[in-house]
């Protein structure tokens, strides 16, 4: 890895962010001959591929589409995840020997570890002559004419700039709003910035409950509105989490409850009927648990035998676990949020380059962006695409 020396130096482009979208938008520009300089402020790069997926990165998903993602253009991301399609990803891993595997959903994951793939896109980049500067704090951007990119070490030029830092999730790792401001400063709106993929906090009132049941988890549907999800969810001390809370929580907005399907297979009124008739002397709490953890059936169940539940309190036991109701007081906040929902304005950028529509030469990728993917692989697919799309424009 080369490191770039103090003194001035003019580049086709200047990428700000190695992480996954910043690394792939060097690869494509380096494959074109372009001359790419890569900045980074922490001193490694691609810190949160390293940490996704256990440690061995869920990299793509093999069903990858725009309705895998929200923004406030819904349809901005079609352009880029149609040219470069996890496909493509998966051949570049390939040609690395990378071994891999699919979990459920269509989730592709390294069989070693996420190093892997970062040194996939290290190789690449040496291939190409992408020159990389870590450590490096960027303290000021303007253009006077082409963009000067002022850094600790010295002032870099180059008549291209890419913005690849990311949201806010995950600070401790060195997330800032850094991509925002500049974008702001050339004139490009922000929608909002919120966590998502984010575990729910209970409210005070519930939080007793909540806490009783920490580590208890089961299969369950979480849904707010017309969306739902199925997969694991969690209770914790603080409320709330797993797969199916995290995918949920990116729909979940202030003073929304969701509604959690504890059964999904399960017509609950049917089978309590059926258990009181063939076992009267049975404890409410006792059939519970055939369906649901033991802990939890223990918190919900009427202390009662089958024989005396009656079919009123019955029908409103099978309402309450089919519709599970869950307002969160809050999310856990950007310190526990997988990625961000909301960021620079897809208004403002073309589909198909990412380019700035009324700032020649200024691009913005990747997590920076306002589109936000699914839990599963689909965010690495938007970095990847986004990087790509910017990469062969520059």
């Amino acid at each position: 890895m080369a490191v770039v020396a103090a003194a001035m130096a003019l580049f086709d482009v200047v990428v700000i962010g190695a992480g996954a979208a910043g690394l792939m938008c060097a690869v494509a520009a380096g494959a074109r001959g372009k001359r790419v300089l890569l900045l980074e402020h922490n001193d490694q790069v691609g810190a949160k591929i390293l940490i996704s997926g256990g440690g061995r990165c869920n990299f793509t998903n093999t069903g990858t589409s725009g309705t895998n993602f929200i923004s406030e253009n819904p349809h901005f991301c079609r352009s880029a995840l149609s040219r470069y399609t996890p496909a493509d990803f998966l051949k570049l891993v390939e040609k690395h020997k990378i071994s891999w595997h699919e979990k459920t959903l269509g989730q592709l994951f390294c069989d070693g570890s996420a190093k892997q793939i970062v040194a996939m896109l290290l190789a690449e980049c040496a291939t190409s002559g992408v020159q990389i500067e870590l450590n490096a704090k960027v303290a000021d951007v303007r253009k006077p004419d082409h963009f000067v990119i002022e850094t600790g070490t010295g002032s870099h030029d180059a008549p291209a700039l890419v913005l690849a830092t990311g949201g806010l999730s995950i600070p401790k790792m060195g997330a800032t709003g850094f991509a925002y401001d500049v974008a702001r400063k050339f004139g490009l709106g922000i929608i909002k910035p919120r966590p998502a993929l984010v575990p729910l906090k209970a409210k005070p009132a519930e939080l007793d409950f909540y806490k009783n049941l920490s580590g208890v988890s089961l299969s369950a549907i979480a849904s707010c509105g017309k969306i739902g999800f199925r997969e694991n969810i969690l209770f914790t001390h603080r409320g709330l989490s797993g797969p199916a809370i995290l995918q949920i929580s990116t729909y979940v907005v202030d003073g929304h409850a969701i509604s959690v399907d504890l059964a999904p297979d399960i017509d609950i009124l049917r089978f309590l009927k059926d258990r009181k008739h063939l076992r009267p002397n049975t404890e409410l709490k006792t059939i519970l648990a055939e369906l649901l953890p033991h802990r939890l059936a223990l918190a919900i169940a009427q202390d009662t035998v089958m024989e005396k539940f009656d079919p009123v309190a019955m029908l409103a036991l099978a309402a309450k676990l089919k519709q599970w109701s869950f307002t969160p007081e809050s999310t856990e906040g950007f310190a526990k949020a997988e990625v961000t929902v909301g960021g620079i304005d897809t208004d403002g950028l073309s589909s198909k380059t990412m380019e700035a529509k009324t700032v020649r030469g200024l691009y913005a990728i990747g997590e920076a962006v306002d589109v936000t993917g699914w839990l599963g692989g689909y965010n690495f697919q938007w970095a990847w695409a986004s990087g790509w799309a910017a990469g062969h424009a520059v």
